[in-house]
Order: structure tokens, then C-alpha cells, then sequence
């Protein structure tokens, strides 16, 4: 294995709450009087930092709309800790082994610094990781400087690193600094959009994933 880094997505990548965070900004958005769409519009910016995904729904919000939103969609969310029993099956075991490889493991994601830590306290896989950016602290995908920042704590290039996650976010911004990537399919996006950004594999299941990570 050349890879020297493993960076993962959070949500519908290491954990199942996709449907959690599209029914949780649903209901924000219905106590706020704001259109309620699909499902899938939901689903679908799942992945950007917040502020940004909330302007993707509703581009016509201002400021302080975009912030009672936000506001409320925190409540719904929080309502409902993440727990082990949402980690996909067999990630933790993977995770771990990379860990015991020697390969460096971090966390890039939309998700708040609030969100992630408490995800991790919870999830008990915070100790497993190096290093995590978010999107609050940083800039939101698919921009690259959450990995360039990741990469720097670790003084490595590029090519020595991989994303991995189940959006065209996560593998859009990969693809702008040349760093390889694998999408996974038990999440968001559909093969057809993940493939647009030329990752080195698509992967069906945490074991297909292992074996591909030890390919690169």
C-alpha cells in the first residue's frame, strides 16, 4: 500500500444519517414556513457546509433566513445522537486497520465542528483518527483546502493521500489537487455522477472498499 493517508467523508460514508439530516432540515424548513421539497433535494446537498447547502434550497434567503434555518434544523438533529449501531458495518474494523498498518487516517466533512465532535463522541471513533477538518472551520466542499490543510499536518503530497466518500463533493475536491479518490455507493450520489471525477474505484461494501485501499 503506496497510500500513506485514508481521509473520509462523515456522513453516508463512515455513518448511515443521511436520512436523519434530510428529515431533520425538512422539519426545520416546515416550522419556518419555508417550501418543503423532495427528499432527494435533501439528500443531495448533503456533503456541503451548511450555510452553503441551505443557500443551494433556497438561493432567494437572506442572511438571517439562512440562520433560523440553520437554527432549527441543529434542534431537530441533536434531538438524535449518532450511536456505534449507525456506523456502517465493518468501517470501525476498517478504520482500525489501517490504524495498525501504519496508515494515517482523517476526517474532511460538511459537517460543523459542533456536529463532528459530538458524532464522535458518541460514535466512540474520534481516538481512531489524526486529524478532521470541517466545514465551519474552513471552506466547504468541493473546495480542496481542507485536504491541502490535512496534507500539511502531515507533510505529505497529493498522490500519497486518498478521499474517500459518497459524494461528488467529496470527490470533486480531490480531483482539483490531483489526489486520488474512491467512491462509495451506500450513500448519496449515484455511480453515473461520482464517476465524472474519474475516481480510482466505486465500491459496494466496507470489505470491497478494504481491498481497494490496499491496491493504492
Amino acid at each position: 500500500m503506496t497510500i500513506k493517508i485514508a481521509i473520509f467523508d462523515w456522513d453516508g460514508t463512515v455513518v448511515d444519517s443521511i436520512d436523519h439530516i434530510a428529515d431533520s432540515l425538512h422539519r426545520a424548513a416546515e416550522d419556518l414556513g419555508f417550501p418543503t421539497l423532495e427528499k432527494s433535494a435533501y439528500r443531495n446537498i448533503i456533503g456541503l457546509g451548511m450555510v452553503d447547502a441551505l443557500k443551494t434550497l433556497y438561493p432567494d434567503a437572506q442572511d438571517p433566513d439562512i440562520e433560523s434555518i440553520r437554527s432549527a434544523y441543529s434542534r431537530y438533529f441533536f434531538s438524535k445522537e449518532a450511536t456505534p449501531q449507525q456506523i456502517f458495518p465493518g468501517m470501525t474494523e476498517l478504520i482500525i486497520g489501517l490504524r495498525d498498518r501504519g496508515i494515517g487516517r482523517a476526517v474532511a466533512t460538511g459537517k460543523s465542528r459542533r456536529g463532528l465532535d459530538a458524532a464522535f463522541q458518541s460514535s466512540g471513533l474520534e481516538k481512531h483518527f489524526d486529524i478532521s477538518r470541517c466545514a465551519d472551520e474552513t471552506r466547504s466542499k468541493p473546495d480542496p483546502t481542507m485536504l491541502e490543510e490535512i496534507l500539511a499536518f502531515f507533510e505529505l503530497q497529493p498522490h500519497e493521500a486518498v478521499m474517500i466518500g459518497d459524494t461528488t463533493y467529496d470527490l470533486e475536491m480531490a480531483h482539483r489537487i490531483g489526489m486520488p479518490s474512491v467512491g462509495v455507493r451506500w450513500g448519496v450520489h449515484d455511480d453515473e455522477r461520482l464517476s465524472r471525477f474519474t475516481p480510482a474505484a466505486l465500491v459496494s461494501t466496507v470489505s470491497e472498499l478494504d481491498k481497494v485501499l490496499v491496491t493504492l
